[in-house]
């Protein structure tokens, strides 16, 4: 098959969820697939400066095509924007205009679907709450494969989202959950779809290096670990206050919390708090081995894949419960323990750290989880099923005209 896949950013080193499952499903479907991704010249999604040059690159056997931003994001008339369209009642008109503000404003991009867009078999599109998908899928919508990647934020309420979530031709979706979450906005259930999650390669047998790498970088034995941006948009500033008030809690308690991502957000200083701001794969690696928990506080997920690197290394979590994506992976994984609050947060810390049996077992389970659902097989067979369902349908259709 010959795929387009569309995202608003793309390459090694974009820390973002969606554009990391992109370039992941990306470069397993290339060896059997003809794959070209159409994305923006931009790596920083708050401003959208354009860093990379326009036109084609390759990645290993993956075609790029990088379109130019036309104007960087206003910050300040892009929050006022925003404070209208959440705050009120706002027309539709202007909740494009939101679409729009949001970037990344790439003319091109669409340009070339209106263009070449039926050459393409299939064109997938990555998050529907940027400017290339909410834009995009509408120009193509007879052979578009939309992944929402979609959170329980205000965005998902605009109301020019019942109309475009029935557009696609499929859907491919991370979890239960937001499948159920799109289907309500569209108030109809939307197919043909599948349910993919992500896939993770098997975890790397933990040595004495990664130890000795965790100690050259200050980090001590026992620790809770957080991966990811460090961002009061995934709870951060809430898991400051949580493990500060277990600390409160449990003075004796030697555990120190280590954040492992690049910090949106001032991290306070305080002995027990480490920020390693980015870090690079083999200390992530030992990080990941060598953690007693991992916490997960964002209230909006689509699906954790940070939650699944925990459970792919063993290791037990703590999640947000107020997030049904997060308490639903925890519960079919039964793979950790949900919490609502600071106190339930130190409940939970707490019961972890004094029944290390049941810490081991819980993260066991979570690795039987992923073995069971992420292994890449796995979720190629279940993209691989419904794209080959899609194409050889439309083939039907046309050889019948």
């Amino acid at each position: 098959m010959k795929l387009a896949f569309v995202v608003q950013r793309y390459g090694a080193d974009i820390a973002g969820g969606s554009e990391a499952h992109c370039r992941a499903l990306a470069q397993q479907l290339a060896p059997r697939h003809d794959i070209t991704v159409l994305t923006s010249c931009a790596t920083d999604y708050v401003s959208w400066r354009n860093v990379h040059a326009p036109g084609e690159t390759r990645d290993g056997s993956v075609r790029v095509i990088r379109f130019a931003v036309r104007s960087p994001r206003d910050l300040h008339a892009f929050a006022d924007l925003s404070d209208e369209v959440f705050d009120s009642r706002a027309s539709p008109e202007r909740q494009r205009a939101w679409f729009t503000a949001n970037g990344p404003d790439v003319p091109d991009l669409l340009d070339h679907l209106q263009r070449f867009g039926r050459t393409y078999d299939l064109v997938l599109f990555w998050t529907y709450r940027y400017f290339p998908s909410y834009f995009g899928v509408p120009i193509v919508k007879e052979r578009a494969v939309l992944l929402p990647t979609a959170e329980e934020d205000h965005a998902i309420d605009l109301d020019v989202l019942g109309e475009f979530f029935t557009l696609p031709a499929a859907y491919l979706f991370l979890t239960p959950e937001e499948q159920a979450l799109v289907s309500s906005r569209a108030a109809r259930p939307l197919g043909p779809a599948a349910v993919i999650g992500t896939g993770i390669e098997p975890a790397e047998t933990s040595d004495g290096r990664a130890r000795t790498l965790l100690e050259q970088s200050g980090i001590p034995r026992d620790f809770v670990l957080y991966l990811g941006r460090v961002d009061r948009n995934k709870g951060c500033h809430t898991l400051l206050d949580h493990f500060q008030q277990y600390l409160d809690a449990f003075a004796s308690d030697e555990l120190t919390l280590v954040l492992a991502g690049p910090a949106k957000m001032r991290v306070p200083p305080h002995p027990r708090i480490t920020s390693l701001g980015y870090v690079a794969d083999d200390l992530r690696r030992a990080l990941l081995a060598h953690a007693r928990v991992l916490a997960v506080p964002s209230p909006y997920e689509s699906l954790s894949i940070a939650l699944l690197e925990g459970w792919n290394y063993g290791v037990p979590a703590i999640v947000n419960a107020r997030c049904r994506v997060l308490q639903g992976q925890v519960r079919r994984a039964n793979g950790g323990l949900p919490y609502r609050s600071g106190e339930e947060f130190s409940e939970a810390l707490a019961y972890l750290r004094t029944h290390e049996n049941e810490r081991r077992v819980l993260g066991e389970q979570g690795r039987a989880y992923v073995d069971r659902e992420y292994r890449w097989p796995t979720v190629i067979e279940r993209v691989e099923r419904l794209l080959g369902d899609l194409v050889g349908q439309r083939a039907n259709v046309k050889g019948q005209r």
